[in-house]
């Protein structure tokens, strides 16, 4: 039977309530325009995260046991893919730090014009290949160590196009700034428009990234290309008809695609740290995974009458 007692899961480090309750309405309005839209899916993404096993622990909640959708375009299961991403990169990253320590990183941001209604799968298949073709260039790939990047895309409803860009974090010698190695913006645009085929000079942005412990900025880069792809409010919006259109281009572009690629010593270390054995793990998602210290077990299941989840016994 149901207890009235709504689960209040708090992180323990910034003592922020976890949004179960806000990723699985938005989760539900999603599932609702898939069965609208005749995916087959609609079914199984509104059974997403639906009952909630927690461990208790001197440290709180860990969330022990539930059963995900995995859709890409689930808020549920992106929220928790990216906490996954951001703490994974984060140990990939450490310890290449380590491994390097006088390696140079740099964020570099690729743009292109927007895509129109209908273009958006064709043209991400095709800036994937262009980036591939981008780092076999003899000016980029000398002193290139490795790279993580992820494709961000943001929604533009004012005239219905879709902005595809690329995050890419680069592990790179020593020596490249030395004369003959450092690569100008101008330069990266130049060979992003080479690699791209375009005939306009895309947008790009290069910085460094202090890889310091003192400096935070090598862990807010990680986030950076770890964020959602998409976020949840460019398709679920008071604008019902809009996100219907929306969904139905997203789901068609984004299926079968990654989040995240992997390239050189980080694709290395990824693999020695076994997590691309545990991709699709989106329950132990960050450093809360359940240890011995578990003094009992607790479940929460989602009430529609109240909107929220409720402790079920």
């Amino acid at each position: 039977m149901y207890k009235k007692e709504i689960l209040r899961d708090t992180s323990k480090n910034s003592g922020r309530v976890r949004p179960w309750q806000e990723k699985k309405l938005a989760n539900l309005t999603y599932s609702e325009y898939l069965e609208v839209l005749k995916f087959k899916k609609a079914n199984n993404v509104s059974k997403c995260g639906e009952v909630l096993q927690f461990a208790k622990t001197a440290d709180g909640l860990k969330l022990y046991q539930t059963w995900f959708c995995h859709s890409r375009l689930c808020p549920l299961c992106s929220w928790r893919r990216s906490l996954k991403n951001s703490y994974e990169l984060r140990q990939i990253l450490g310890t290449a730090y380590k491994k390097e320590p006088s390696a140079i990183f740099l964020f570099l941001t690729l743009t292109e014009e927007s895509s129109k209604l209908g273009e958006l799968r064709k043209n991400l298949t095709s800036m994937n290949r262009s980036i591939y073709r981008l780092f076999k260039y003899k000016d980029v790939k000398k002193d290139l160590l490795g790279y993580v990047r992820s494709t961000e895309i943001t929604v533009n409803r004012d005239n219905l196009t879709f902005h595809q860009h690329v995050h890419i974090l680069l592990m790179m010698k020593s020596g490249y700034f030395s004369k003959g190695h450092y690569l100008t913006q101008e330069k990266w645009s130049q060979l992003w428009q080479r690699a791209r085929k375009l005939d306009y000079k895309p947008i790009v942005n290069i910085k460094k990234i202090r890889a310091s412990k003192k400096d935070n900025s090598l862990i807010a880069s990680a986030k950076e290309v770890s964020k959602y792809q998409v976020k949840d409010y460019d398709y679920i919006t008071d604008d019902e008809k809009g996100d219907l259109v929306v969904v139905d281009e997203l789901e068609h572009a984004l299926a079968g695609t990654r989040q995240l690629s992997f390239a050189g010593i980080l694709k290395e270390i990824r693999h020695d740290l076994l997590l691309d054995e545990k991709e699709d793990d989106l329950i132990n998602a960050d450093n809360s995974k359940v240890k011995d210290d578990i003094v009992g077990t607790v479940m929460y299941r989602w009430n529609n009458k109240v909107s929220n989840y409720v402790r079920w016994e």
